[in-house]
């Protein structure tokens, strides 16, 4: 067990490329999260029942990324994927509460 294990090491661990693989496993992280983002959002139309779920945001929501000097009192979230027919997690959260 000991020689595969040096093999490994030899042949594919060096040191000096960790940096690289944190950096690209973050991006990866951060690319699935925004696109996964995107796809849930608000104006995006998956199925033709409700063409227009933008109607279905209240003022009082932000389905904003970032919102600059307002103050909501909670986020948009969708919580149900009509078109896998299962639920997601929301995650609605405050400034405050950080």
């Amino acid at each position: 067990m000991s020689s595969m294990r040096r093999g490994f090491m030899k042949n594919w661990f060096a040191v000096e490329a960790i940096p690289i693989y944190v950096i690209i496993g973050g991006v990866m992280v951060g690319a699935t999260w925004y696109l996964g983002r995107l796809a849930l959002g608000p104006t995006v139309v998956w199925t033709k029942s409700n063409p227009t779920p933008w109607n279905t945001v209240k003022p009082e929501e932000n389905s904003k990324l970032a919102a600059v000097n307002q103050k909501f009192e909670k986020r948009f979230a969708r919580t149900v994927l009509r078109f896998l027919r299962m639920p997601y997690p929301c995650f609605s959260w405050s400034r405050d509460k950080l």
